[in-house]
């Protein structure tokens, strides 16, 4: 598996120590004096908890290895959303999550929207053959901005801000957690970015769009089978289309991802004979053994692959 020196050397000074933790139940209540603090769903849990670190009590509203877009909320999360110290969330992404939020009204809120610098699709993305029920129909902004990790350093100062109003004496452990954090994001991004620089291919196929910002910042283009949303079914049409873009840039691996069926991927792959892997959006955990650093690696290993990088 290839390994770039400069790769090496950046994420050695921000890896080294591994993540702390994650809660995947509900919050406990704060009964230990800690900050109680709910996420939505798995990024930003992991934002709230290596922010927090033993001061807070972090909880996510997505069950482990649940698909977050369309999560469903029980009575007693709603009630739980109302009696946090602090709620992490996105607006707009899980509207199970807004709908919440809208009859909750706990004291403090991070809405990663506000400070993730979301990007609006432009029509034309969404027009030139995508049909609605190709998943192309979305025309607000990407949610998937966790998969560029220049874009998280905003929501962990929002988040550490917000945890230093809720609890002062905190402020110096929460400003120092989330500049070792950021520092850990700054690695990642020099690896994607010197592990990418020279591909042969720039072209990637994937079941749903969730890599947009991904490819943005480094130079990519992502082509979905589906659009925003992992559930909706492409058209004939659509994987026509998209059978016409594998040979024309010549692109070997189609990616599906882990929570989320593969079947659609898996089969245009075989189909049109290239290989089929896995490409993980880190939407939530199928593997507890596994944390978004680790994921993110392994996202670029196989990208180094599929793309012929040197």
């Amino acid at each position: 598996m290839f390994s770039p020196p400069r790769r090496a050397v950046a994420l050695a000074a921000a890896l080294v120590a591994p993540l702390l933790a994650v809660s995947a139940c509900s919050s406990s209540g704060g009964d230990d004096g800690a900050v109680d603090v709910l996420a939505s769903f798995y990024p930003l849990q992991v934002v709230a908890q290596e922010v927090g670190g033993d001061r807070v009590d972090v909880g996510s509203l997505t069950p482990p290895g649940a698909e977050p877009h369309d999560v469903e909320l029980s009575p007693a999360q709603v009630a739980s959303v109302d009696g946090a110290d602090l709620v992490v969330y996105q607006s707009g992404f899980q509207p199970a999550v807004d709908d919440a939020l809208a009859q909750a009204s706990p004291e403090h809120v991070v809405d990663a929207t506000d400070v993730a610098d979301l990007t609006t699709l432009r029509a034309d993305e969404d027009a030139d053959g995508h049909t609605e029920d190709d998943g192309h129909d979305h025309d607000g902004p990407d949610p998937h901005f966790w998969l560029d990790p220049t874009r998280m350093p905003a929501v962990v100062d929002a988040v550490a801000d917000a945890l230093t109003e809720i609890d002062p004496d905190g402020a110096e452990t929460y400003r120092a957690n989330a500049e070792a954090l950021n520092a850990r994001f700054a690695a990642l991004d020099e690896a994607y970015t010197t592990g990418l620089a020279t591909c042969e291919q720039r072209v990637f196929v994937t079941s749903h769009e969730a890599f947009g910002y991904l490819a943005q910042r480094y130079g990519l283009e992502q082509v979905g089978i589906s659009g925003i949303d992992p559930e909706s079914e492409p058209s004939p049409a659509r994987l026509r289309e998209v059978g016409e873009i594998v040979d024309a840039e010549g692109v070997t691996t189609i990616f599906f991802e882990t929570l989320a069926s593969p079947k659609v991927a898996q089969t245009l792959a075989a189909d049109l004979g290239v290989e089929a892997a896995v490409l993980d959006p880190i939407e939530g955990l199928a593997d507890d053994s596994q944390d978004y650093f680790s994921i993110a690696e392994a996202n670029l290993d196989a990208l180094r692959v599929a793309l012929s990088c040197s």
